[in-house]
């Protein structure tokens, strides 16, 4: 019996993508050079097409139709006619089936072939020939959804960012290990679900997740030749569907699931997002959706020579958002997540590339522009990777307000502190404070630094003072690749070691490194396993390792490894009780209005201020800061009541001697307490009072208390 062929209304340009509206659904589908647009309908397993219908309308270059017999959960894609002239930067042929750039959901799994190029791969002629050869076995289906989800009660914690604590995950390793995740759940939203993980983050005290990419991204035809795997997902090809393999069962209420769950437990979810490229490549990459459908618009070209593409990413292709439409969908892209998937914010992979104009970073880009004028997008978080790799690329301090940033001039300058490398002094002091040398300026706040000393790109915390040198060689590039500058020390041996010794060393550097993070001023971000010593192996570029490398291997958690669980919970609860850890304001260095105290002071171990001299003084290895819990001006309730708060002393000493400090002997102070001391284990780092003078260990931090006078 013959298929009944659908019935095709005009429809509307408007919303763009596959719209189901309870009776049938609406296409539209953007391109401005294209001759003809083809819907493919597909059965319900995507294994036999079943119509080709040529969209009946062209509206404003948005090609459209309504098809009121077509249900949520019918399988399509798009073949796209128009010339294919690779000099004038048109790439179209429709022998190839495309991903919908605005499909909610996908179905299947991309199969290399050569018939997913548009041109005959291994010609001579490279790019410039043209391949009849059909895409569609190889290629996912795009999905049409039912939006439909009971939320509950959810809604938008709102959090305010000086109090955020973000914990950096990804959806697959975070639980392909875990004991109590079901076997079919693990490396899905449905595992991240399960009440032990929800349980395990509530408990650690962080206040977010940030999500390493879930946005759909392929596997690397190199990397699938290997025998290895795009493990990271910085390979986006849709901006609006999630990446298959982390659901489950192939819905995407489960990702709305776990969000809901996130947020009973009081934490938000951010997502990192790749919108400076896509997965489609260079000029000699597969045509895949955005570069059939409209390659001159989607793509950031060579003005002089259209066939090629700019690269500021190094990945071979870097989006179009100069182009109104290609910015409508990054920024409809991003509204889509947080109204009707429920996410609170988004770190922004490679963000120099999305404020180029003309090449050049511009802080008043069109994108830029777009997400601060947005009355939903410029009310969430919103964190830039301020760097690229092209001319100018290295933006720290850059972007406008509403932003925070990675700080790698952090993460650097601990490190370089801890390992004991000499004049770091007065670069500690800065970064812990705020970074206001980068970030004070048009009403920026102390949380515009994202502080990290670890990150999914580098050693772990464990590596960091295990290993001295990188060991990539799973990653079958002859360890070439990878940061070869990675301020670690092993503390005295290459790897792991039965030395007791380097082992209880490497446990303090340990305990320095996350108490230095979690009590400086600005947003802290941990990366997920560092809590309890995860290791890579000494791989720094782990992203084709989707196995044990990067994994967290919950069963293997060893004493220490429970210890420095509970350090880090402890560190974390310190933190978030008071506010002299997270202020609103940057510090003054000055007397605080109506006392007649400092905000924050610098001191040298014979209890004396710090003098300019005294930052630059070769050797010196060691700091304290007195920082003040007066009030003042400074800490505010919401109300606009004053928030007096305890004042501590922070000692940093990363010498190989110990040092003795002589402490405050202010009437203002109360008796000390010392809090943390990490040469002790945890189980001494019970309070005990601190007397003057107070030895601080080598490669030591301590943490002293004054109680609240008044």
């Amino acid at each position: 019996m013959a298929q009944k062929k659908q019935r095709v209304w005009p429809g509307l340009p408007y919303p763009l993508g596959a719209t189901w509206d309870g009776a049938g659904t609406n296409f539209a589908l953007f391109s401005a050079h294209a001759e003809k647009v083809e819907l493919c309908l597909f059965d319900a397993d995507g294994k036999r097409e079943l119509e080709r219908i040529p969209l009946p309308e062209y509206t404003h270059e948005i090609w459209h139709g309504y098809l009121p017999d077509v249900r949520a959960g019918q399988l399509y894609g798009y073949r796209v006619y128009g010339p294919y002239e690779p000099e004038q930067g048109h790439r179209f042929n429709h022998h190839k089936l495309l991903l919908d750039p605005y499909a909610k959901n996908l179905q299947g799994s991309l199969r290399w072939d050569d018939a997913l190029f548009g041109y005959q791969v291994g010609d001579d002629t490279e790019d410039m020939s043209f391949d009849t050869r059909d895409s569609a076995p190889f290629m996912p289906r795009c999905q049409v959804i039912d939006p439909a989800f009971t939320w509950g009660l959810n809604s938008a914690l709102k959090r305010p960012w000086h109090e955020t604590i973000i914990y950096e995950m990804h959806v697959r390793g975070f639980t392909m290990l875990h004991p109590e995740v079901g076997e079919a759940a693990r490396g899905t939203f449905d595992g991240l679900s399960h009440p032990a993980v929800v349980g395990y983050l509530k408990s650690l005290g962080i206040t977010a997740v940030e999500l390493l990419p879930v946005h759909t991204f392929i596997q690397d035809r190199h990397l699938i030749d290997q025998g290895l795997r795009n493990y990271w997902g910085y390979n986006s090809i849709g901006f609006f569907a999630p990446y298959p393999d982390y659901l489950a069962g192939g819905s995407i209420s489960e990702f709305k699931t776990f969000v809901q769950l996130m947020h009973d437990a009081g934490i938000e979810v951010i997502l990192d997002v790749v919108y400076n490229h896509t997965a489609e490549g260079n000029q000699l990459g597969p045509t895949l959706s955005m570069r059939g459908i409209d390659n001159k618009s989607y793509y950031y070209l060579m003005e002089d020579a259209q066939r090629y593409y700019n690269d500021f990413t190094g990945t071979g292709n870097a989006l179009e958002l100069r182009h109104p439409y290609v910015l409508r969908m990054v920024t409809d892209s991003l509204r889509y997540w947080v109204e009707e998937m429920g996410v609170d914010g988004f770190r922004f992979d490679l963000a120099t590339t999305l404020a180029r104009v003309n090449g050049g970073f511009d802080e008043h880009a069109s994108f830029l522009d777009a997400v601060a004028q947005d009355p939903l997008l410029s009310t969430v978080k919103l964190i830039a990777e301020p760097w690229d790799i092209g001319y100018g690329g290295y933006q720290v301090g850059g972007f406008p307000p509403g932003w925070a940033e990675w700080n790698d001039r952090y993460r650097d300058t601990v490190r370089r502190f801890w390992k004991g490398d000499d004049a770091q002094l007065a670069e500690l002091a800065s970064r812990m404070a705020g970074s206001s040398d980068i970030y004070n300026r048009r009403g920026r706040r102390p949380w515009a630094s994202v502080n990290f000393i670890t990150a999914h790109d580098g050693f772990t915390l464990t590596d960091l003072v295990s290993y001295n040198d990188k060991h990539n060689e799973a990653n079958q590039e002859d360890n070439r690749d990878g940061n070869n500058d990675n301020n670690s020390w092993n503390c005295g041996a290459e790897g792991p070691t039965e030395d007791a010794q380097i082992n209880q060393l490497r446990q303090r550097q340990k305990r320095n490194l996350l108490t230095t993070l979690l009590l400086s001023q600005g947003l802290p971000m941990l990366l997920a396993g560092d809590e309890f010593g995860h290791s890579q192996q000494g791989n720094n570029n782990a992203y084709c390792q989707d196995n044990e490398i990067t994994w967290l291997d919950w069963e293997a958690i060893d004493a220490d490894g429970q210890a420095l669980m509970e350090f880090a919970r402890e560190i974390i609860k310190l933190r978030r009780d008071h506010i002299v850890f997270h202020r609103h304001r940057f510090f003054q260095g000055k007397q605080i209005p109506g006392t007649d105290t400092n905000d924050i002071t610098w001191l040298k171990p014979d209890g004396h201020e710090m003098g300019e001299a005294d930052w630059h003084r070769v050797g010196a290895r060691s700091i304290a800061l007195l920082l003040s819990g007066e009030a003042g001006v400074y800490h505010l309730t919401e109300q606009g009541e004053k928030e007096p708060d305890d004042t501590f002393l922070l000692i940093l000493n990363a010498d190989h001697q110990g040092i003795e400090y002589h402490l405050p002997q202010d009437s203002h102070l109360s008796q000390g307490t010392v809090l943390i001391d990490t040469s002790r284990e945890l189980a001494a780092q019970e309070e005990t009072p601190a007397e003057s003078p107070y030895l601080v260990d080598p490669r030591t931090l301590v943490l002293i208390r004054y109680g609240h006078q008044g």
